[in-house]
């Protein structure tokens, strides 16, 4: 499996002048090349090839007076910026022959220089290198200064530099894993457990973000909620800034990073849950929630804050790491309908009723624990004795190397 490990990175003044060069001049070919399959469809002539791309945005451009200056970086980066055009046509493509899951996608735009957020790619053909002293050599850029949190287990394939909306650098590397490693991290376990994710509300504070059917219940921080102050005020004072003012971009940075807290508290969170819950438990089972349907309601602010799409992908993507079984059910199951006891439907239930008898056994349940239990029941979760799982998991979600738009901030893989 690949993986991501994200570190900080400390340019000084003069690498972040050239690693400015170097994402300019990726966005340039990558603009380039767009315009080229724009050109060449209005003409209704067939794409051009990768091959001819290259010759002629890159090895030709370089020298034309109005593209020598791509000879400033590194040829690896634009080839990469090309594969990366390659890479967002096939997507689309296969998006409008439902050859690929998920909503649809259009086809690739152009970049512009005012974007928050920019990103080069080294291959190894790049050179690049992890010096003794732990600095990141790059190609024509210099040995930058990397915050080590952890040690790499193994040599990395690819690095890809981020500058983020916040203004931040960071190195992600991308590592093959060690199954046999791996698993022998987490020895196996008899323990399943079903998951009910919930909600917190403002006016329900106490409201859980996750129940187990072991009857634990794990309360949200409620970052955003409880963080709101700071990034309405930078916010309001934005607002006030004339546009294309240096004023109004250091109000903007004072934005992304008010927000950039917030979600990293939120990341480090989810991290944390799911590998507690990964290393405790042999099978998980989860609701295959409509998140992107909850966002457009009236809860919406607690959907985003609850961050219920990062914690079920991290889950996924550790379960297959570590060989755990993770079962999700359909979103359309009753699981806060159906009495867990005997298994009778007592009818839907408002979001204000957290407790509730069953009309046919009279049993008392709490709404959320009885849900996780009969999220539980519906995966049909089961282990044998020697641990081993007998329902087959789902299909292993791993974090692939994904280009210019992978994985940007840091990030924790285990």
């Amino acid at each position: 499996m690949q993986l991501r490990y994200s570190f900080g990175l400390h340019p000084d003044t003069g690498q972040q002048r050239s690693l400015a060069r170097a994402f300019g001049c990726a966005r340039v070919v990558f603009d380039d090349a767009v315009r080229a399959h724009e050109e060449d469809k209005a003409a209704k002539q067939p794409f051009p090839r990768a091959a001819e791309l290259s010759k002629r945005l890159i090895t030709e451009a370089k020298q034309t007076v109005e593209r020598s200056w791509l000879g400033e970086v590194s040829a690896v980066v634009l080839q990469q910026s090309l594969r990366d055009v390659e890479t967002a046509y096939r997507n689309f493509f296969a998006s409008l022959k439902g050859d690929r899951k998920g909503p649809k996608i259009g086809a690739p735009r152009f970049k512009s220089r005012k974007d928050s957020r920019q990103s080069i790619r080294f291959t190894a053909n790049a050179r690049w290198s992890i010096t003794d002293k732990g600095r990141l050599n790059l190609p024509k850029i210099g040995t930058v200064k990397v915050k080590w949190s952890r040690t790499l287990p193994s040599t990395p394939s690819s690095v890809t530099v981020i500058k983020d909306a916040a203004g931040r650098y960071f190195a992600s590397f991308v590592i093959d894993t060690d199954p046999a490693a791996d698993q022998a991290r987490m020895p196996e376990t008899d323990r399943t457990i079903g998951i009910d994710l919930g909600l917190t509300l403002p006016q329900t504070p106490s409201t859980p973000i996750a129940v187990l059917s072991d009857g634990t219940k794990i309360d949200s921080p409620r970052f955003l909620r409880r963080a709101e102050k700071k990034p309405k005020k930078a916010q309001r004072e934005l607002s006030r800034k004339q546009k294309g003012s240096k004023n109004r971009e250091k109000a903007r940075l004072k934005v992304a990073r008010a927000h950039a807290r917030v979600a990293d508290a939120r990341r480090e969170f989810h991290h944390q849950l799911s590998t507690r819950l990964i290393s405790e438990n042999q099978g998980i089972a989860v609701e295959d929630l409509s998140v992107a349907g909850l966002a457009r309601t009236r809860l919406a602010k607690s959907v985003h804050d609850a961050g219920w799409s990062s914690f079920v992908s991290m889950l996924e993507y550790k379960a297959a790491r570590y060989g755990r079984t993770l079962v999700r059910i359909g979103r359309f199951e009753p699981t806060s309908q159906t009495c867990s006891t005997c298994g009778v439907k007592d009818g839907p239930k408002p979001l204000n009723v957290r407790e509730w008898t069953c009309t046919a056994c009279g049993s008392v349940h709490d709404r959320d624990h009885n849900a996780a239990l009969n999220v539980k029941t519906a995966a049909g979760l089961a282990v044998s004795a020697g641990g081993a799982p007998v329902r087959p998991g789902a299909i292993p979600a791993q974090r692939e190397e994904t280009g210019s738009h992978g994985f940007p901030a840091q990030a924790r893989a285990a």
